[in-house]
């Protein structure tokens, strides 16, 4: 496995891929990986001939009071995860080599409909950095394929609106969510958790599925079934964001016949921030 971090060296390892005939898959990560990330290399690999992973925490997607500073950054774990998956290219680059410049002077991309609504309510500009990065990391690759994990399910949806908005030759695969034993989905994050946290966690997947079986009975009083959700957070000592039910290809809220709905939470425990979601087809 080839380390990198500049985009000079990185045209350059993948121009010579290409020029043996490979398939490029790209799987773009902010580090401190878990089998939900390997997962997502796994599929990379069955998808195309050469991997490209990267770890860049993007400090754009960051708000001033959030975690940017304290995020877990563990390269030497993660070098050595991507290693044993057999990973071709992995592309570690500084911020200034991202980002020229002030961050407030950098260009930026958009995709419309997402900083107001559901995690782009409570984090301004935070899908705005998760775009920006992204158009500049696939500029940089140019891969085939780019692959994502389905717990940040709100982000796939606007990467695949991007990538058609703006024309770009990159199949967007999803990968399910890899959840622990318990059903918690798997998450950076949960490394925050402290142990009765950690115990308590669980109940946002719980109240999901609480949901997903109330629709597939046939209710189909969305706000109540949101409300419902969001006591029981409040109740198991959660400070809910929102639950909300939408269609999934759009994220709209679901009309009278929708027969594919995601029902997506966000809740912050202790100081932790966790999202998940379920899709579901009903009749």
């Amino acid at each position: 496995m080839q380390t990198l971090t500049t985009t000079a060296s990185l045209r350059e390892s993948i121009q010579a891929q290409r020029a043996l005939g490979k398939r490029i898959a790209f799987v773009p990560t902010m580090g401190n990986l878990h089998d939900g990330h390997l997962q997502l290399v796994r599929q990379a690999r069955a998808l195309a001939d050469c991997v490209v992973v990267s770890i860049f925490v993007n400090p754009m997607q960051f708000g001033p009071n959030e975690d940017f500073a304290t995020y877990p950054r563990t390269r030497d774990a993660d070098t050595a995860a991507l290693q044993a998956e057999g990973v071709d290219l992995l592309f570690v680059p500084a911020v200034e080599e991202l980002y020229t410049g002030s961050l407030d002077e950098v260009t930026r991309v958009e995709v419309p409909g997402f900083e107001g609504d559901l995690c782009g309510r409570s984090r301004p500009g935070f899908f705005t950095g998760i775009a920006t990065v992204v158009t500049g990391l696939f500029n940089r690759v140019q891969p085939d394929v780019a692959v994502f994990g389905e717990k940040d399910f709100q982000q796939l949806v606007m990467i695949r609106r991007m990538v058609r908005d703006l024309c770009m030759p990159i199949e967007v695969h999803g990968v399910a969510t890899m959840r622990e034993p318990d059903g918690l989905a798997m998450s950076s994050r949960n490394s925050y958790l402290d142990a009765g946290q950690r115990g308590r966690a669980i109940r946002l997947y719980q109240v999901l599925c609480e949901v997903a079986a109330s629709l597939q009975a046939g209710s189909r009083e969305y706000e109540v079934l949101e409300q419902k959700a969001m006591q029981s957070l409040g109740e198991a000592g959660f400070e809910p964001d929102y639950v909300s039910v939408r269609e999934p290809s759009g994220l709209r809220l679901p009309g009278p016949d929708a027969g594919q709905l995601v029902v997506l939470a966000a809740a912050t425990l202790g100081q932790t921030r966790l999202i998940d979601n379920i899709s579901l087809s009903i009749t």
